[in-house]
Formats: structure tokens, C-alpha cells, sequence
């Protein structure tokens, strides 16, 4: 039985939340231009690299520690903006602390599937395969 490669629960978990930030920097964007906090051409510039920021780094989660980093500092570029538009202070210390929700738990997932996994092998080895996959 061939096994699909294992996908790591700490970057789908990080990967989500840095998506929906960009949505969240979008929709931030929006209110600063609609309560005039700022000028426009600030707004969309700024605005645009944040949400830009956020799907690189969604995106490089999969790929190593340059995801994570990115993610990282744009936590504290997120929180930033809360000299723009208040509200963002605490929209962004949320997801700063989803963010190292989400590096903890899904880091714990990970390791709490490679044992599993290593387990589920060594059964295979010593049981063989067959019953293994009928479960008797």
C-alpha cells in the first residue's frame, strides 16, 4: 500500500491564517478610505504590500523557514497598523496570537503524526501489511 506524502498541519494552519489576513488587510483598507484616515494612495500602496506580504508568506510556509519568518514579522506589521486605523490593534494582536496558536498546535500535530506513523510501520513489519489494512 503506497502512502500519500504528509502534508505538515503546521503549515496548512499557518498557510490559512496568513490568507485570511490578506482578506483582513483588504478590508481594513477599505475602512481607512471610507472614515478618510489617510491618503488614498497610502492607503492602496500599503494596503496592497500587506495583503501581498501575507500570500507570499502563505504561500513559502510550504516550502521552509522564509514562510515562517515573513509570517512572523508581518504579525508585528499588522499590529503597526493599528496607527492607521485603532481598531487594528486588536484585530491584529488576534491574529498574532492565532499565529502562535497555530505554530504550536500544528507543530504538535506534526510530531504527534510521525510517531503514530512510526508506529503504524513497525505494526506492518511485525504483523504484516494485510492485517494491518483489514485490521485483524
Amino acid at each position: 500500500m503506497t502512502r500519500r506524502p504528509r502534508r505538515s498541519a503546521r503549515a496548512l494552519f499557518t498557510a490559512t491564517l496568513l490568507l485570511s489576513e490578506a482578506m483582513v488587510v483588504l478590508f481594513a483598507g477599505l475602512v481607512a478610505y471610507g472614515l478618510r484616515l489617510a491618503p488614498v494612495r497610502e492607503i492602496v500602496v500599503g494596503g496592497l504590500v500587506l495583503a501581498v506580504w501575507a500570500v507570499l508568506a502563505g504561500a513559502l510556509v510550504r516550502r521552509g523557514t522564509v514562510g515562517y519568518v515573513l509570517g512572523s514579522v508581518l504579525q508585528v506589521a499588522l499590529i503597526a497598523t493599528g496607527l492607521v486605523v485603532p481598531m487594528m490593534y486588536v484585530v491584529g494582536g488576534l491574529f498574532a496570537v492565532l499565529w502562535l496558536v497555530s505554530l504550536r498546535i500544528g507543530g504538535q500535530i506534526d510530531a504527534e503524526r510521525v510517531v503514530r506513523e512510526d508506529a503504524e510501520r513497525e505494526y506492518e513489519e511485525q504483523h504484516g501489511a494485510g492485517e494491518a489494512a483489514t485490521g485483524r
